[in-house]
């Protein structure tokens, strides 16, 4: 076991706290990369323990330290180590089989952590026994590229062997295009594989559509909503909190162009907040008693007072973040899922974020809960800084270092967070840094095939931490990680 992990995650998930947390991180203080001569220096990871706490663990930390002990402009590459790559010593499997981090948890952590840090060359310290050299070298890691791996034996003195020159891998050549993509270029790749069908009016479709929309394919999205509009298909024929939020893509068209058919769709689901007679209901429908419905009911409601003119929906927008605050906040300032645990979950905070983000765009400041609403998103996105790792990632658990870096998660809070900057409700100087950051984590886990990289699974309320621990992470074309990764690029590049 690790030092100082929480006891609950006494087996396989408590192992991608290592990869996730400190994965490049070097015995005692030592930082977590050793810089070499020059900033396009070639990298070099060097990797021990692969069978357990062996001896080639602390030759890996002793070579790292002598490295990081020369004259910066005596050292040829930029290390990376990884001392104690297998602590428990468990099987490990390479390519990585199974449901990450579900199965071979060890496994898929050091090959995706891997193909995010694309060094140019791996070295293996000791035996390996479990192939991960050949299949480094041979298969493109995590769908990044391949990148040369050898064993070397677990000898002091093991760096001095290395050639002069080390070309860049696949896997760094393919990680500097993304990170060289503007936003722009970012959602231009994402559009090609999200936002072209409308099969159902949930949260989903209409996110990626809307992103659509922002690149100027108004026609498209209108051609795809058509069905909902003319009445040949009910857009609330199976009402779900889902839905409530798919209705925002009738809203955006609304507003953007001369059409007055899609504001009665818009009115039909703000009005599910009223009785009969025009009372407010003590919240929208369908929340199901989470932090989801922050963001499913809240927009719809704001957009349609901004569509109408109408306060009431204003109010009802208000009452209903009221009612899910009592509901799902903690006292800590982040949200739970559901009451039926304490879990901060990634997305049930990332949904609230921008949930009162989309609101608070065009909210009327002269509105009497405008000043609470803002103080409820500013509270929110603090606590939320807070919890960014180093990268720029949020958690699929955002207080739990022993979960894994998720992609919608950190696109929608990054979404967030600009759109705070954006509108000057947050102090750009502190918040615009960790704007960036996210942007670049996110660019980083987006292939030019639309594949992603560890999207949480759809996830409804789980009875305990374990079971969100223990969501499978995507890697792969999804829906949901595409459609907020193309609204953060689309914010980013400034299409609103």
């Amino acid at each position: 076991m690790v030092p100082g992990l929480n006891p609950m995650l006494a087996n396989a998930t408590a192992f991608v706290s290592i990869v996730f947390s400190a994965l490049f991180t070097l015995a005692g203080a030592e930082p977590a990369a050793i810089p070499g001569a020059h900033v396009n220096s070639p990298t070099v990871l060097l990797i021990g323990g692969l069978n357990g706490n062996d001896a080639s663990a602390g030759i890996v930390a002793e070579e790292a330290r002598k490295y990081g002990l020369r004259a910066q402009s005596k050292r040829p590459f930029r290390l990376l180590t990884i001392p104690h790559a297998n602590p428990d010593g468990g099987k490990l499997v390479f390519p990585p089989t199974g449901t990450a981090y579900r199965d071979n948890a060890e496994s898929h952590a050091l090959w995706r952590s891997i193909a995010i840090q694309a060094p140019d060359l791996i070295l293996i310290a000791g035996n390996d026994g479990f192939g991960m050299a050949d299949a480094l070298s041979h298969n493109p890691i995590a769908g990044v590229g391949r990148i040369p791996a050898r064993r070397v034996a677990a000898d002091p003195g093991l760096l001095q062997a290395l050639p002069k020159k080390i070309p860049p891998s696949e896997a760094h050549r393919e990680i500097e295009r993304r990170l060289a993509r503007s936003p722009r270029q970012l959602a231009d790749e994402l559009a090609r594989y999200y936002g072209h069908t409308f099969p159902s009016p949930i949260y989903i479709n209409a996110i990626a559509l809307i992103g659509q929309v922002r690149l100027g394919n108004i026609a498209e999205a209108q051609r795809l909503v058509e069905p909902y509009v003319n009445g040949t298909k009910d857009s609330l024929a199976r009402p779900t909190s889902l839905t409530l939020a798919g209705h925002l893509i009738f809203a955006e068209l609304a507003a953007r162009t001369s059409d007055p058919r899609y504001l009665p769709l818009v009115r039909r689901v703000a009005d599910l907040g009223f009785t009969a007679t025009g009372e407010m209901k003590e919240s929208m429908p369908f929340h199901d008693e989470m932090s989801d419905s922050i963001f499913m009911a809240t927009p719809i409601l704001s957009r349609a007072g901004a569509l109408t003119g109408e306060r009431r929906y204003f109010d009802m927008a208000a009452r209903h973040v009221a009612f899910m605050r009592k509901l799902v906040l903690r006292p800590d300032g982040l949200y739970r899922h559901s009451p039926l645990t304490e879990a901060a979950w990634g997305r049930g905070n990332a949904f609230p974020a921008l949930g009162l983000a989309l609101t608070l765009d065009v909210f009327p400041k002269t509105h009497p809960e405008y000043g609470r609403l803002l103080q409820d998103f500013q509270q929110h996105m603090a606590k939320l800084a807070e919890f960014q790792d180093s990268e720029g990632m949020w958690r699929e658990v955002i207080d739990e270092p022993a979960s894994y870096a998720e992609f919608s998660a950190t696109a929608m809070i990054g979404t967030a967070m600009a759109m705070g900057v954006r509108n000057g409700w947050l102090d750009s100087r502190t918040y615009q840094p960790r704007v960036d950051k996210a942007l670049r984590a996110v660019n980083r886990r987006v292939g030019a095939d639309g594949v992603l990289m560890d999207v949480c699974e759809s996830t409804n309320k789980q009875k305990s931490l374990d079971d969100y621990l223990h969501r499978a992470a995507i890697l792969g074309q999804d829906p949901r990680g595409g459609a907020m990764a193309l609204l953060f690029a689309t914010e980013m590049a400034g299409l609103r």
